[in-house]
């Protein structure tokens, strides 16, 4: 399998696998060194989520808000979740490859959980809905 590279800009976030609840999320994709380093800063919310790629690690310093994080392998497959409240830092995963982020408690509501995998779609944004 290839490694995986996306662009910049908004896509949509299927949820599939174990305990996926099957909706689509409205995902923002950031893979550039600028916009990874950016990523949630200076937000006070989010709509639907966003895809860090490639990272292993985050922190919430000088966020607003607190997230959900959710650490995915290279085959997109959720590897661990937290909840993560400003100010903290989060270790990194060593089998991670992309870190998907979104508002606290979204991830659980969307069925992202240990074992659950996730597909990216480019450029097809939209808002949270079941198939």
């Amino acid at each position: 399998m290839g490694r995986r590279r996306w662009r910049d800009g908004v896509g949509a976030l299927a949820v599939v696998g174990p305990g996926g609840a099957g909706i689509r999320v409205p995902l923002e994709i950031a893979s550039s060194y600028r916009a990874r380093t950016k990523g949630l800063l200076g937000r006070d919310s989010v709509e639907g989520a966003m895809l860090l790629s490639p990272a292993n690690s985050v922190h919430t310093f000088r966020m607003r808000m607190a997230i959900d994080v959710a650490y995915l392998d290279r085959r997109l497959a959720v590897i661990a979740v937290r909840t993560m409240r400003p100010g903290r830092l989060g270790l990194p995963r060593l089998r991670a490859r992309h870190v998907l982020e979104a508002q606290a408690g979204a991830m659980a509501e969307w069925g992202v959980r240990v074992g659950a995998r996730v597909e990216v779609v480019e450029g097809s944004g939209g808002s949270a809905s079941r198939p």
